[in-house]
């Protein structure tokens, strides 16, 4: 997720692993000042990716 985010928003994660969770996807949550990271096994990538989509977020390629 790229940042800076406001410290006054809550719920971002949530909003973010709860379809990971739904779609049986496990999650490592990373976070920093800046950006926080969901780290997802490489084999479930593909089902975190529909999750995503499904839930309407948007995803960017890595850098």
């Amino acid at each position: 997720m790229e940042g800076p985010l406001d410290f006054g928003l809550t719920g971002v994660l949530a909003a973010l692993t709860a379809p990971l969770a739904e779609a049986g996807v496990p999650v490592f949550v990373l976070s920093t000042w800046s950006t926080d990271f969901l780290l997802v096994p490489a084999e479930l990538l593909p089902a975190a990716q529909e999750a995503f989509s499904a839930a309407g977020h948007e995803l960017a390629r890595s850098r």
